[in-house]
């Protein structure tokens, strides 16, 4: 008899009076949640989408700092937790409204299996191995509060061999589009595959999970360019594929984003709850969300894929980099005017820290960001038609699409952080930090300023999808050495204003697969990157390993400025003092252990 959860449950948005759990099911059902101790049953039916059966039960009326184990029921029967007696119960915590906030991070995970051979291909999964280690009670006991991943939690166009055969067993790879997804099905079983691991369930079962896409959700370089965009309208294939890509990524991905109340508001939603009051059965949402794929795609302001969350008195505002591009020569940026002006009302004051998450690094190693506004003013005509198509086949070729390469939009930020920081968009925080992954290493960098709000950017990428060893040599050589001396030069040349900004790599590059922690104390700021390590030949349990850790001071900015300073222990459990002016603005020296990273 097959199982009646295909996938889930997953532990989505919770505040300090709800939670939602969602859930992947065989057929349609009524799911309910069960919370130790509590007799109140939470349920929600079915909802179809090509065939695929899903329900998001909202269990509300929760306390404040409730901490309790529960479990999922379908139809009755409970079909979680699972009776292998590997991991503990699933849990549910409530936060306080004045909890300091515990925040994981990272980014581009693939889905291979988790045996000597996925390993040795892809290295070990850093989150499985958190969860795992967790589950031990080893080095990392403690979950965060919740966790934030930034981008390609599956991958729509590097395939395992696992979905080659899925897909090879409905159509040819030799039709387009070959070894990548074509339909909502495909989509479907990706993300099964991504997420069906049973150590990976029980994670995503316990640790509040946010997300937002970034390119390889949907295909590689996805909205780099007009060029790139009229390229792909032309094939055969490309208006299936994204159809199918943000239709399942509001209901893999989005749904779960949202809170009570503005799930409420989302027109998908409330078309769903308005079709079930009006007494049809389960729903079937496939037409309705295919129109509104394509209806998002091509008019991206109708719709709005990014959010904001409030943990105690820190702020996370999470900004869509991929969806709302304005693409057109000569106006170009990241974000729309409706979705820049969305993002001005949320930087402001008034919270202890700001955070800022974005699938796309804000902050590249100067030589690059450089490189990247020099090659949009060419590919804009800076240097004539002949070359500007020459600069459009690098831009593509090499990723030059990060937020340096639409200098509009980067300037406008840049000037919203600075109000923000002076107080002048209520009162100053600590500390407006940028969160963010998809460049296969981690590092952190500071914005130069001569005291008060601190401005920094914590990246973690990969969580599993490493860059193998040659190309992390040529990614240091190409990002730091070959950028930082030709970056500059050819942006003068090409007449991009300087930025706004000047800022240092703190620390780093780290090359392993990672999950980062964040933790906010009062006046200070501690980050940990770790890691998966296979021991004792035991793939199925890797143990967990601590690739680095970042203390910093974040004094309140009403206090007399301390010199910048962070103190990193990397794995060789030395401790490494940082300061500013210890490297160069482009962070091309190695650190003072003599290597670039761990």
């Amino acid at each position: 008899m097959s199982d009646p959860l295909v996938l889930g449950p997953l532990l989505r948005h919770v505040d300090t009076s709800s939670a939602a759990v969602w859930v992947q099911t065989a057929a349609a059902a009524t799911v309910s949640v069960h919370l130790e101790g509590d007799e109140r049953v939470w349920s929600a039916p079915t909802f179809r989408v090509h065939g695929h059966h899903y329900a998001l039960v909202e269990v509300t009326g929760l306390e404040p700092g409730l901490h309790t184990a529960y479990r999922v029921e379908v139809d009755g029967s409970t079909v979680w937790p699972l009776e292998d007696g590997q991991r503990p119960p699933s849990t549910l915590r409530v936060p306080r409204p004045d909890r300091v906030p515990r925040l994981a991070f990272g980014s581009c995970r693939t889905s291979v299996p988790h045996d000597a051979m996925g390993h040795l291909t892809h290295g070990v999964d850093a989150l499985r191995s958190y969860g795992v280690a967790v589950a031990r009670g080893g080095e990392a006991p403690e979950w965060p509060d919740a966790m934030l991943l930034l981008g390609d939690q599956v991958y729509a166009d590097e395939l395992s061999q696992e979905m080659k055969d899925f897909i090879s067993s409905r159509r040819s790879l030799d039709e387009p589009p070959g070894a990548e997804l074509k339909d909502y099905d495909e989509y479907a079983h990706l993300y099964a595959v991504a997420w069906g691991d049973p150590w990976l369930r029980w994670v995503l079962s316990c640790l509040p999970t946010m997300m937002i896409f970034d390119d390889h959700d949907v295909r590689d370089d996805w909205n780099t360019s007009w060029q790139w965009r009229r390229q792909m309208e032309a094939t055969t294939w490309w208006h299936g594929r994204i159809v199918a890509a943000l239709a399942s990524y509001w209901v893999y991905q989005h749904l779960g984003n949202l809170s009570v109340q503005e799930r409420a508001e989302d027109e998908i939603w409330a078309e769903l709850v308005r079709r079930r009051e009006e007494g049809e059965g389960e729903v079937d949402l496939s037409e309705v969300l295919d129109a509104f794929a394509e209806r998002v795609d091509q008019e991206p302001t109708t719709y709005r894929w990014s959010y904001a969350r409030d943990f105690g008195d820190a702020r996370l505002v999470v900004a869509d980099s991929r969806a709302g591009r304005v693409l057109e020569e000569g106006r170009r940026s990241m974000l729309d005017p409706d979705e820049m002006e969305w993002l001005g009302g949320q930087l402001r004051g008034d919270c202890s820290h700001l955070l800022v998450g974005t699938s796309l690094p804000f902050l590249l190693p100067t030589g690059l960001h450089h490189l990247e506004s020099w090659n949009e003013a060419v590919v804009d005509g800076a240097w004539g038609r002949r070359a500007a198509g020459v600069a459009e086949r690098i831009r593509q070729g090499i990723d030059l699409e990060h937020w340096a390469a639409f200098q509009d939009g980067f300037r406008e930020v840049c000037a919203m952080v600075d109000q923000v920081a002076a107080g002048r968009r209520g009162a100053a925080p600590a500390s407006v930090v940028f969160l963010s992954g998809d460049v296969h290493h981690s590092y952190i960098s500071e914005v130069r300023r001569a005291g008060g709000t601190r401005v920094l950017q914590f990246v973690c990428s990969p969580i599993r999808n490493p860059l193998p060893r040659p190309l992390r040599a040529a990614n240091v050589v190409a990002s730091h050495r070959v950028a930082g001396l030709l970056g500059g030069p050819m942006a003068r040349w090409a007449r991009v204003a300087r930025p706004a900004w000047e800022w240092d790599t703190l620390a780093g590059p780290w090359y392993d697969n990672n999950i980062a922690i964040l933790e906010l104390h009062d006046g200070r700021m501690r980050v940990t990157w770790w890691t998966g390590e296979v021991e004792d030949g035991d793939h199925e349990r890797p143990r967990l390993a601590r690739v680095a850790q970042v203390d910093l001071d974040v004094p309140p900015p009403d206090q007399p400025h301390r010199p910048a300073e962070a103190v990193v222990r990397d794995r060789s459990r030395r401790r490494v003092p940082r300061r500013r002016g210890g490297r160069s603005r482009s962070g091309d020296r190695p650190d003072r252990t003599g290597r670039m990273g761990t």
